[in-house]
């Protein structure tokens, strides 16, 4: 026998299926019961599948997070006198990149800037956040209180959102599961457990840009920025900014202002590259050589160039004497100078259970990066 719960969960997806919207309090409450594995596995798939097929409102986007933050989010308070800020971007874009964000916080943080990250394994990419930095040495298996020490001592720390240290409930559960994009891509990488009041994010989709960025004011976001990323096309994007052409932004200031504009790679001096030239390998140890590559300016081409624009806009974000084109050139200094690198190891040695055996992980790619 079907119970009314179910039923009304069912008839909550029929909504979904015929392009209606749900309020904020709906879908919060789809998500605590997903959550909390109330409804039977097809019915919690099929509200995923309905959802991230209509296309997700802020109001829809800001229910999930809001269910997923209260219900399963380990809270982490760092003990530091400035902001702390994010960037990441959401995946199930078009255009595969290598892992753009992961050395532009890297960037970020060498240039004094406190990081936060939360990111995932690989949904639909080659290789995640999670994947790259664990095999460059980063323990990403650790506690809530590790990453707390890292982000006060080493100006950095990631948050591993499919760990059950992190979200003990249900996340890990739900993500492991599933091999497609969905809103946890949004509202699940937004429930940060150090809850930033600054970010940048990338998003898939150009739609999502300005609504995410009205679900970041919402939320409790001071400033943020969202970013998506055009191919040479103009129609297949990234959820990065992009040096193949075009890039959506919308841009969320401290008096609840959202500015949206675009921005082309000429404007900071940028020649545009090609596809293939950011396309990742599918090789974690690959993956971890060429970022190394990037951070210790022997690669000082097309990957540099856009990790770079990048770590601009977190320079941009944070201080609004800073352009664009001024933050893409000292991102250039930080990594001429070896700050990048060094932020990198002081990373690997704060977040570890075995900062030993994380450093000779790190040494041995550092040394084969630079034969």
């Amino acid at each position: 026998m079907i119970n009314e719960d179910t039923k009304k969960f069912g008839a909550c997806i029929t909504k979904l299926i015929n392009k209606e919207d749900l309020l904020r309090a709906e879908a919060k409450e789809m998500f605590c019961q997903v959550l909390l594995d109330e409804q039977p596995e097809m019915q919690q798939g099929a509200f995923l599948a309905a959802l991230t097929s209509k296309g997700e409102t802020a109001e829809e986007i800001a229910g999930s997070w809001e269910a997923i933050y209260e219900l399963d989010t380990v809270k982490v308070i760092p003990d530091l006198s400035g902001p702390i800020v994010e960037n990441c971007g959401t995946g199930m874009d078009v255009v595969k990149t290598f892992n753009i964000s992961t050395a532009a916080s890297i960037i970020a943080a060498a240039n004094g800037i406190p990081m936060a990250k939360h990111g995932a394994r690989a949904i639909t990419s080659a290789c995640g956040t999670v994947d790259i930095l664990e095999e460059l040495g980063v323990d990403v298996e650790c506690s809530p209180e590790i990453v707390k020490r890292s982000i006060e001592k080493a100006g950095i720390g990631i948050f591993n959102g499919m760990s059950p240290k992190i979200h003990p409930r249900a996340l890990g559960r739900i993500l492991s599961q599933i091999s497609f994009g969905t809103t946890l891509n949004i509202a699940a990488s937004l429930a940060n457990p150090a809850l930033p009041h600054y970010g940048v994010r990338g998003v898939y989709a150009r739609e999502l840009v300005e609504p995410v960025a009205r679900v970041m004011r919402e939320i409790g976001y001071e400033r943020a920025i969202v970013i998506h990323g055009l191919a040479e096309d103009g129609m297949q994007g990234m959820d990065e900014a992009s040096t193949l052409g075009g890039t959506i932004v919308a841009e969320l200031r401290e008096n609840g202002e959202i500015n949206q504009y675009s921005l082309f790679p000429e404007e900071i001096g940028i020649r545009r590259t090609q596809k293939d030239l950011l396309a990742p390998c599918g090789n974690r140890e690959e993956e971890a050589l060429r970022l190394l590559a990037v951070l210790n300016g022997k690669e000082e081409g097309a990957r540099s160039d856009i990790v770079c624009l990048n770590a601009a806009f977190i320079f941009y974000l944070m201080d609004a004497g800073t352009s664009l084109q001024k933050g893409y050139h000292q991102a250039k200094e930080i990594i001429q100078s070896g700050k990048a690198i060094e932020k990198l190891k002081d990373w690997v040695r704060e977040q570890n259970q075995e900062p030993e055996k994380g450093m000779k992980k790190l040494d041995r790619l550092l040394s084969m990066s630079l034969n």
